[in-house]
């Protein structure tokens, strides 16, 4: 009876703790990019390492002349609860953005362009795609100067090893 009680199956380990954060960050609208940079934050914050990996939509957070735009995505958006002819009518995606930006406000959370400054100021490391900056033509000068690298998956995997990696 002693030896099945030892047997792994039975036995209780400590759950592993996370070292390490791979966070892909690949919408553009402020909704889709606050999941990112919040966990981000927490990771650093737990003393975790925390790599940030913006695709496709999402590097319109890390452009210049876009992170302070950033827009909530009404038409066809499921967490609204309304029907999605209501989001496509004329100045609601500006109020719904104006509300959320007030609440995010509130709760102390800080505007993208500042956040993606505090993430690099705690150790986060922030990227963008490779393929989708020569996709929509974009080069390093586009980027807020928080952007260390443009890399291409194989190089994120690469930074990723040993991670946990989170898609939002």
């Amino acid at each position: 009876m002693t030896e099945l009680l030892e047997h792994p199956l039975f036995t209780q380990t400590e759950p592993k703790s996370i070292e390490k954060v791979a966070i892909v960050v690949s919408k553009g609208s402020l909704e889709g990019v606050y999941p990112g940079l919040i966990m981000a934050n927490g990771a650093r914050m737990e003393g975790i390492e925390a790599d940030v990996f913006f695709t496709f939509f999402a590097l319109d957070a890390i452009r210049k002349d876009r992170c302070a735009q950033l827009k909530v995505a009404t038409v066809g958006n499921p967490g609204l609860h309304m029907p999605t002819w209501l989001g496509g009518l004329p100045g609601f995606s500006a109020l719904a953005t104006r509300m959320m930006k007030r609440q995010i406000e509130k709760i102390d959370i800080p505007p993208v362009p500042e956040f993606l400054e505090l993430l690099s100021d705690s150790g986060a490391h922030l990227y963008a795609c490779r393929a989708t900056v020569d996709m929509f033509g974009l080069t390093m000068d586009d980027f807020v100067p928080q952007i260390e690298e443009i890399i291409n998956v194989g190089e994120f995997y690469e930074k990723a090893a040993g991670s946990e990696i989170i898609f939002t």
